[in-house]
């Protein structure tokens, strides 16, 4: 096995929290023990959560001694492994998406916890470019650790680039469901955990965009229910030349949340993050500045007619969801 399989492994970790973790970005790492072999695949799941490499290093230990205890409030687990670890990762190696952290954010800096658990090497794709966090390489360079940058740099580019495109300004993604034949209507299309997915997404956009048709004809709710309580429901941007609509429909009932009806789909650039939910007018008629499209895809058939999105997609990341799949497309322009 070579550097850039390990690394495809860690990106294909990552993509599985790929916009949850906003507004950070996603990120993967895995870890090899001294004899080469995986001790632990993981990857950042949520912003104020453990970083991917403190989840990767937490999961190694728990293999390597599991008389570990671990606190149950994640925000314990760093001064945890420091103080427990045992040299037990002592000439390790770490493979991350992204360069270690360097500062004291919400979580302490990766980098450091690398350093004191005594790895032998840190092979990265990505190099951190953001002033707060870049700077962990040098940390490690200065204690003596193996650093290698620019593993599957291409493709680690690509599961940074919705985090830059928000640090710059905007990320718009369109979402829909489609059946195995490729028809996006006739109800609901998509399994449980395909659409507990969508809710996870719906909590971090700041925004969710829909064309008014599908507003008028699906009456949606559109917020986060399937997660439960003291969850965040998205301001929703109805896309509509008209602005009357019947306020029984349930996405206007409810609370604490903002609807912005208007005709300017370019106003959906002035948020970081906007998740564009429709049918088959908004999927042939999306907007330049929509980059990536994120398919769930049913087992099912359906007897209705398929439909051809005349789009050119790229595709970046292909899973499993029980019977569902879903991917990550880029839109070739």
């Amino acid at each position: 096995m070579n550097d850039e399989f390990y690394m495809s492994l860690a990106i294909k970790k990552a993509w599985q929290y790929q916009i949850l973790t906003y507004p950070n970005p996603a990120v993967g790492a895995l870890i090899l023990d001294k004899n080469n072999q995986i001790l632990s695949i993981e990857a950042h799941q949520k912003a104020g959560c453990n970083h991917a490499e403190v989840n990767a290093i937490k999961s190694a230990l728990k293999k390597l001694n599991p008389n570990l205890i671990f606190p149950k409030d994640e925000k314990q687990t760093y001064d945890f492994i420091l103080k427990n670890h045992n040299n037990l990762l002592k000439e390790a190696k770490i493979y991350v998406t992204l360069e270690p952290c360097s500062h004291y954010g919400k979580t302490p800096p990766c980098a450091n916890l690398i350093k004191e658990l005594c790895f032998s090497e840190v092979i990265i794709s990505q190099k951190d470019i953001n002033p707060t966090a870049k700077g962990g390489a040098q940390i490690l360079k200065n204690a003596g650790i193996k650093v290698k940058f620019g593993v599957l740099q291409d493709e680690g580019f690509l599961l940074l680039e919705p985090f830059l495109r928000c640090l710059n300004g905007n990320f718009s993604f369109f979402k829909l469901g489609m059946s195995l034949n490729g028809v996006i209507k006739g109800g609901v299309i998509t399994n449980n955990a395909s659409r507990l997915l969508v809710h996870k997404l719906r909590n971090v956009s700041e925004i969710l965009a829909i064309g008014g048709n599908t507003v008028r004809v699906d009456r949606p709710i559109l917020d986060t229910r399937l997660l439960g309580e003291n969850f965040k429901n998205p301001d929703i941007f109805i896309y509509s030349k008209k602005n009357e609509f019947d306020k029984t429909i349930p996405l206007f009932s409810v609370q604490n949340r903002e609807v912005i009806i208007s005709n300017d789909i370019e106003k959906l650039k002035n948020y970081k993050l906007c998740m564009i939910e429709g049918g088959e007018q908004m999927a042939r008629n999306l907007p330049n500045f929509v980059t990536h499209v994120l398919i769930f895809f049913s087992n099912k058939f359906i007897n209705l007619d398929s439909i051809s999105l005349n789009l050119e997609l790229e595709l970046l990341f292909l899973d499993k969801l029980d019977d569902n799949y879903y991917g990550w497309f880029k839109i070739k322009r």
